[in-house]
């Protein structure tokens, strides 16, 4: 099983740069996100369509896939279980002052760590340098 950040999930539906590469690894293997990236894939969804890049017609079409996609179990939502929440805010009390990493990348390395997942894949910078810190590989394709 593959973890994908929301970073990579929406290239899944989207044509974003790497989107060819992303969807070519995709279908290697099954996909799994912590269940927080399924709003923050539709927030992307949502922002795409307020910058003018979809059309309100081309936004409904791909929200309308992915929840069909979802519904069909083509990714694995992993819960954010207080175990995952407890490694994500434990964390931030040994991290440098100095070191920008976001709750919800926080909670997407703390679930894939809790899941026993050795690597993550997303091209989020901030959250690639943040794996080591849960003893994960991150890996960017693009």
């Amino acid at each position: 099983m593959i973890y994908f950040d929301a970073c990579y999930v929406v290239r899944l539906y989207i044509d974003d740069p790497g989107w060819q590469v992303v969807r070519a690894f995709a279908a290697t293997d099954h996909l799994a996100c912590a269940l927080h990236g399924r709003a923050e894939t539709v927030a992307a969804f949502h922002r795409k369509l307020r910058e003018g890049a979809l059309t309100r017609a081309e936004f409904r079409t791909v929200l309308d896939q992915f929840e069909v996609d979802c519904a069909a179990g083509a990714i694995a939502w992993l819960p954010l279980s207080l175990a995952v929440v407890d490694r994500a805010t434990r964390l931030y009390r040994i991290l440098s002052r100095t070191h920008p990493l976001r709750s919800a990348d926080a909670l997407h390395l703390a679930c894939a760590a809790e899941n026993r997942f050795r690597e993550v894949y997303s091209n989020d910078r901030r959250l690639l340098a943040s794996a080591v810190h849960f003893r994960l590989r991150g890996v960017d394709l693009i």
